[in-house]
């Protein structure tokens, strides 16, 4: 499984403004400029994840976005669905119809294991454990 640019930027994005939660909106240029993603490029991302309901926007001299929950309450699983959808290792685990030896595969077995896996760590990990775990190693955040 490999992410899109477009899903690791946006998480770059959100865990930009979660570290800056409570401080007031981030204008998309200093977004775009710390995290060294093109503005155009941002804005499309911060629109959608904007229309999914994760970031608002605020008007005026010192508008800009905010997360539209305090960052424990938004789950890795939020930002990835908006640009990956759901997670899916194998086109037989997401339909056993996919394949006659579906009911009798070891192999989708196992891809099942890594799909739910993965699946449970996205839905495990909020914006703020990943901002206390930057912290705690001292280390950045780049996705």
């Amino acid at each position: 499984m490999k992410l899109s640019t477009r899903t690791r930027y946006a998480m770059r994005a959100v865990l930009e403004l979660a570290e800056n939660f409570g401080k007031g909106p981030l204008q998309t240029r200093v977004i775009a400029k710390n995290q060294d993603i093109s503005v155009k490029y941002l804005e499309q991302i911060m629109a959608a994840l904007k229309s999914a309901g994760l970031i608002r926007s605020q008007r005026g001299a010192k508008g800009g976005y905010i997360l539209a929950n305090p960052p424990e309450k938004i789950k890795l699983s939020d930002v990835f669905d908006v640009f990956e959808g759901p997670v899916v290792t194998v086109e037989c685990v997401a339909n056993d119809k996919y394949c006659n030896r579906s009911g009798n595969c070891v192999a989708r077995q196992i891809w099942a294991e890594i799909q739910r896996v993965v699946r449970n760590v996205l839905q495990a990990t909020t914006l703020k454990d990943v901002i206390e775990k930057a912290k705690d190693n001292k280390s950045d955040y780049q996705i």
